[in-house]
C-alpha cells in the first residue's frame, strides 16, 4: 500500500521505522507504569526484600548514571533533559537512515525508549525514579554494602541497547573481513 510515495510493506523503511518506534513506545509505557507503581506505593527510601540479592526500593537520582553530578545544584536536571531530547532526535534520524539493519535498529529503539522514559521523569519530578536494587557481597569493595546503584526499566533498555550496538558493530566488522 502506497501513501505519499512511501510503501508500508513489512520491509519498507517507513513500516520498519514504525516498528522500531512502537518498540520504543512499549519501553516508555513499561518504564512509566512501573515508576507510577513505585511512586504510588513506596516512600523515598522504602525497600522490600524480594530475594537475598534483590530488593525493590524507591530511590531518586538527580544525576546521570551512577548518580554522576547528582549534587550539582539543580542545573543538571535541564542539562540531562536536553541531552536526552537531542539523543532522541538523533536516534529517530538514525532509525530513518538505517531501516534494514535490524540489530542496529533494535538497539536504537531500546536506547530511544529508555532515554525518553528518563526525560519524562526529569521533567515531571526533577529526578529519575529508580527501584531495582541488586546486591552481592562481592560488590562491596566497589559499591557500599555491595549494592549496585538502583536503576529502572529505562536504564535497563539503554544498557541492552548499548550491548546490542556493540554486538552489531562486531558483526559488521567481522563481515567486512
Amino acid at each position: 500500500m502506497a501513501r505519499g510515495g512511501k510503501t508500508f510493506a513489512t520491509g519498507s523503511s517507513v513500516g520498519s521505522m514504525l516498528t522500531w518506534l512502537a518498540l520504543a513506545v512499549i519501553i516508555i509505557i513499561a518504564d512509566q507504569f512501573t515508576k507510577v507503581l513505585i511512586v504510588g506505593y513506596y516512600s523515598l527510601g522504602d525497600s522490600t526484600r524480594v530475594t537475598n540479592f534483590f530488593n525493590v526500593v524507591r530511590a531518586h537520582n538527580t544525576g546521570a548514571a551512577f548518580s554522576f553530578l547528582a549534587g550539582a545544584g539543580g542545573w543538571q536536571r535541564w542539562f540531562f533533559t536536553g541531552i536526552g531530547l537531542l539523543a532522541a532526535g538523533f536516534i529517530v534520524w538514525m532509525l530513518k537512515s538505517h531501516p534494514g539493519q535490524r540489530l542496529f535498529s533494535f538497539a536504537m529503539a531500546c536506547i530511544l525508549g529508555g532515554a525518553i522514559g528518563n526525560v519524562i521523569d526529569r521533567v515531571v519530578h526533577g529526578y529519575v525514579v529508580d527501584f531495582l536494587d541488586f546486591h552481592w557481597r562481592w560488590l562491596a569493595p566497589v559499591f557500599p554494602g555491595g549494592h549496585f546503584p538502583a536503576f529502572n526499566i529505562a536504564d535497563s533498555a539503554i544498557s541492552i541497547g548499548a550491548v546490542c550496538l556493540i554486538l552489531d558493530e562486531l558483526r559488521r566488522v567481522r563481515r567486512g573481513r
